[in-house]
């Protein structure tokens, strides 16, 4: 395991910033973490670096400081994690709890997917490739997950709501991701 990411029993990630969001609530009795839902945000969209992401996940983004905000303003929505552009790995739920970010959504027949799943945001669009410190902690925290749950499998967003979501998108590199996994280069 990963010296410098440790999951405590409560689901905290020591090694990640911790912000915390109110868009999550317990899960079900006898919820097992099976599954990693990789997504894609930037807000406002195109844009990295700012304040946006923080401010949706925590209720506080103002609708007045872009256009685009105004069209989102009622969403309550997070994710258990956040991987800027930079590699700076942030948590906004814990992983014991169910963040609110894949509305409705289907893995193999099971649905409800928030019920059973950990959600990782790239900062990022399905128009541009990922940065490489991106995929080095997307794999750190990916091992982190698998070795403290019982993850059965790692998907995009797109495949748990195909008819509604398109990220992490067509520049993602699902065979980066599991090389890395992996061990191999």
């Amino acid at each position: 395991m990963d010296p410098g990411l440790v999951l405590d029993a409560q689901g905290i990630v020591h090694g990640a910033r911790f912000i915390a969001s109110p868009n999550c609530d317990r899960r079900p009795a006898g919820a097992r973490i099976e599954l990693i839902v990789i997504h894609a945000i930037s807000l406002p969209p195109g844009e990295f670096g700012g304040a946006g992401v923080i401010d949706c996940f925590t209720n506080r983004l103002d609708p007045a400081a872009h256009p685009y905000y105004e069209t989102i303003r009622a969403l309550r929505v997070s994710a258990h994690f956040f991987v800027r552009r930079t590699g700076e790995l942030i948590q906004f739920v814990p992983a014991t709890r169910r963040a609110w970010h894949a509305g409705v959504s289907e893995w193999r027949g099971r649905i409800r997917c928030n019920d059973f799943s950990v959600g990782i945001e790239l900062e990022g669009t399905d128009t541009q490739p990922f940065t490489d410190a991106q995929y080095d902690m997307l794999a750190r925290i990916t091992q982190a997950l698998t070795h403290a749950y019982p993850i059965q499998d790692v998907v995009g967003h797109s495949d748990i709501a195909p008819t509604r979501k398109t990220d992490p998108g067509p520049f993602f590199d699902w065979g980066r991701l599991r090389q890395s996994l992996a061990g191999t280069p």
